[in-house]
């Protein structure tokens, strides 16, 4: 009895951090219309540095890991707006572009962290709590499980309170809807889009940093293999829908704890036929606006 559980809570914090990177691309393709798969290195960089910073001070201690979220997230922000405004602002309603652009800077950037870090991955030491397990129902889970359930609902409860209760919200969902009129009354757009974009950079140097703790290690290549089940994460939901988002993470990611435990290491290819039905059985996701 204790298995079912232990795999389905762990199911459950692998799909926060699957959340936490899907929610950033959800919101930059759902909003602006830009298929970014320069995301993951968002999620490197932001786990890189916060991986430094609780190194330097004080490996497995709450004040460094508490810095390096704030850390990881302030990364993953700045590495986002700097790509929006430099790159692809001068490129939307021109996705072929977008598209090349954002896989060549993924690639520069994969090979600039193997140049800092080295290709080898390195061994994260978490807090001594988040080390140990908690027992529930006869099963011993690890507590940074918890952890990372935690702040995605937070990050979820606090991306959905922005864009309905603040002026930048309702200034983007507009600019979404029509943007020429929001132009026409005098309001930037521009900067409405350029911080979607910050705040789902933010969201992914934040998963960056809870990932390296949930594998044990941070590498140039963890942003690029959690983007894969990141983009899967998205379009399973519904392009654009961050509840969507959020349901589709915990799926994927339980079904795959399942079948890699239940049918002999398939969890991937589960995973697949997963999004196969999905995309057979309703092509707008399970949350997403039909055309």
């Amino acid at each position: 009895m204790s298995t079912p559980i232990l795999l389905l809570i762990t199911g459950v914090g692998l799909g926060a951090i699957y959340f936490l990177v899907a929610s950033g691309l959800s919101l930059i393709y759902g909003l602006m219309g830009v298929l970014n798969f320069a995301h993951g290195a968002f999620l490197s960089l932001g786990a890189f540095l916060g991986y430094e910073v609780a190194t330097r001070m004080g490996a497995g201690t709450w004040s460094g890991f508490i810095v390096s979220l704030f850390v990881g997230a302030l990364a993953g922000a700045t590495f986002a707006a700097l790509t929006e405004r430099l790159l692809v602002q001068r490129l939307y309603n021109r996705h072929i572009e977008q598209v090349l652009v954002t896989v060549g800077l993924a690639l520069a950037a994969v090979a600039l962290f193997d140049g800092i870090w080295g290709t080898d991955a390195r061994t994260t030491v978490k807090p001594g709590w988040m080390r140990e397990t908690t027992t529930i129902a006869g099963a011993n889970v690890p507590n940074d499980r918890f952890v990372a359930i935690a702040v995605a609902v937070a990050v979820l409860v606090s991306i959905v309170l922005f864009l309905r209760k603040t002026r930048y919200g309702m200034i983007i969902r507009a600019g979404v809807e029509n943007r020429s009129m929001v132009t026409a009354l005098g309001i930037d757009v521009r900067n409405a889009f350029t911080l979607v974009f910050t705040i789902g950079g933010a969201a992914a140097g934040l998963g960056g940093v809870l990932a390296s703790h949930f594998f044990n290690y941070v590498s140039p290549m963890l942003g690029q293999t959690l983007l894969i089940f990141a983009f899967i994460v998205t379009v399973i939901g519904g392009l654009g829908s961050l509840t969507g988002a959020a349901v589709a993470s915990v799926l994927v990611a339980v079904l795959q704890q399942y079948a890699n435990y239940y049918l002999w290491g398939t969890g991937d290819l589960a995973v697949v036929v997963l999004l196969a039905v999905v995309l057979l059985t309703r092509p707008a996701g399970l949350m997403g606006r039909t055309a």
